[in-house]
């Protein structure tokens, strides 16, 4: 037994005791590293190599599946504008064919009259007062009317 207690305190046997407590050390930070890398294995990464390759490959078609989505929706609504247009003036052409409506339309716009009747056209006193103001004013050198638009303008604000 004394040969064991004077090996058990003997340098040769403490280092290598330390190493043995070193080397399942390392050992154990090993395993749990190889633990560690084993999460990613080579199937994983290709699986996302592949989704990534396809979303990379379907991004562009499916923006322009968008693009295009939205472009048909555009021109559905500009159609329908149009359609709306052409019944209007479908509308518009039928009164025209009415020949009450285009006798009302000529007199209101043309300032016609039927034989027998007699026109009047009625002017507003107020404008040919106004003609009569337009008149002076041609007469003037141009600065002067602009200074008295200037004026006018300003009178309008206070």
């Amino acid at each position: 037994m004394a040969v064991k207690d004077r090996d058990r305190f003997s340098t040769a046997t403490r280092l290598r005791l330390l190493g043995e407590q070193t080397a399942a050390r390392v050992y154990r930070s090993q395993t749990r590293r190889q633990a560690r890398r084993s999460r990613l294995t080579g199937r994983a990464a290709l699986l996302a190599l592949v989704v990534c390759s396809l979303v990379v490959a379907l991004a562009y078609p499916m923006r322009q599946y968008v693009s295009q989505r939205a472009e048909i929706a555009d021109l559905r609504r500009q159609k329908q504008q149009a359609q709306e247009r052409v019944e209007q003036l479908r509308d518009i052409k039928a009164r025209w064919q009415d020949d009450a409506y285009a006798e009302q339309q000529i007199r209101q716009r043309l300032h016609y009259v039927m034989p027998g009747e007699t026109g009047y056209v009625v002017t507003d006193p107020g404008a040919a007062k106004q003609s009569r103001a337009d008149l002076a004013t041609a007469r003037r050198p141009w600065y002067v009317n602009v200074w008295d638009g200037v004026d006018r303008s300003d009178a309008a604000d206070q």
